[in-house]
């Protein structure tokens, strides 16, 4: 048996027709960029999420560079940001200019760690970027506090974390802007690169449609210099199919992680994903750690099971970031936790029968 890691294929297959339908709509009339499907994606999106504003641009990388720039965080500046997150998080922050400081991850549910924050803040410090990493919210509302505390914008990385919530609320609308990835494998994909930005600040939103559009709102006007990100249309008519299943999608991964939480619990040397108090979890990866890793991750190979390591490097250790000098003992969670960490299949699509597979391969291994 092969166990997808994410099961687009059965996916397309639920929603063939509309899908089908939706992209020969764009086709037929040979509007590829702009137009009325990215326009009524982001109307779509905004009022489901409850914002007042919905930017789509290129891909989630863009929506957090485009976002920082609305902020005019650039060139001395820094942002204080997490430590574990695929590098997309720090990149956007070097791309401006701006100084990337990292901060230690919690050892159990792996998000920024909110206790070592206020010691990274200096006169520099322009803006704080959490990521809610593997679709679980990390502890914003003390983030928040911060952020009011010492007068800094506050920029939530969603791009795992589509509609899940903290004490009732949202995601993406505790700051001043949320980004998302649209990529194929978020809990909602595209079928190719695509992102997004909300916000309910008027001027904030103006900026981001401007920036990323060639600094223009009106056709060869341009007020600003800007950049080239912008949703296809086709990308826009899927997920305009796509974004009415979104909570019921997210409300079937968590009960597949429950389901794996089942029939893992009682394997002592694997560590089961840590549900923080007051939130709703959306499952965007299903993590297990165990000190056996590597041997764990060849033996479901060999068994079909897809799996991943999201992600085997914690970001300050990365040769990209040789140059700021980090040693093991500045993040030591960052350091070791990612040689622990594996990443089961989880989807929607993923089936009752295919998590006892699973579940069964693992304790297999365990018990040899």
């Amino acid at each position: 048996m092969i166990i997808p890691f994410v099961d687009l294929k059965t996916q397309y297959q639920n929603l063939k027709p509309e899908i089908d339908k939706a992209i020969e709509d764009v086709i037929s009339k040979t509007m590829f960029i702009g137009g009325t499907y990215p326009e009524d994606f982001e109307k779509a999106y905004a009022e489901k999420y409850g914002v007042k504003h919905c930017i789509s641009v290129g891909n989630g990388t863009d929506a957090i560079y485009i976002a920082l720039k609305a902020l005019n965080i650039g060139l001395g500046d820094e942002v204080i940001t997490t430590s574990v997150s695929w590098i997309a998080t720090s990149e956007a922050i070097s791309q401006t200019g701006a100084k990337v400081v990292f901060v230690d991850i919690e050892q159990d549910s792996l998000l920024i760690d909110v206790s070592f924050i206020e010691k990274k803040i200096t006169n520099k410090t322009k803006a704080i970027l959490p990521v809610h990493l593997y679709g679980q919210p990390a502890k914003i509302d003390k983030i928040k506090e911060l952020c009011d505390k010492h007068n800094l914008y506050l920029v939530e990385d969603c791009a795992q974390a589509h509609f899940a919530e903290f004490k009732r609320q949202r995601v993406g609308t505790f700051g001043d802007i949320g980004t998302f990835s649209f990529y194929p494998g978020k809990n909602l994909g595209a079928y190719g690169d695509a992102g997004g930005v909300i916000t309910n600040n008027d001027e904030l939103a103006k900026f981001m449609r401007m920036f990323s559009r060639h600094g223009s709102l009106v056709k060869h006007q341009h007020e600003i210099e800007g950049i080239n990100s912008r949703m296809d249309a086709i990308q826009a008519a899927i997920l305009s199919v796509k974004l009415p299943h979104i909570l019921d999608w997210n409300k079937q991964r968590f009960d597949n992680a429950c389901l794996y939480n089942k029939h893992l619990k009682d394997i002592k040397e694997i560590s089961l994903p840590k549900i923080m108090a007051d939130v709703s979890h959306i499952f965007h990866l299903y993590v297990i750690k165990t000190d056996r890793r590597d041997k764990l991750q060849k033996f479901l190979d060999e068994k079909g099971i897809q799996n991943g390591v999201h992600y085997p490097t914690g970001l300050p250790f990365l040769k990209a970031y040789d140059y700021l000098g980090h040693k093991e003992e500045d993040f030591p969670n960052a350091f070791n936790e990612p040689k622990k960490i594996l990443s089961l299949p989880m989807s929607p699509e993923l089936t009752e029968e295919q998590i006892i597979y699973v579940s069964n391969a693992i304790k297999e291994f365990f018990e040899k």
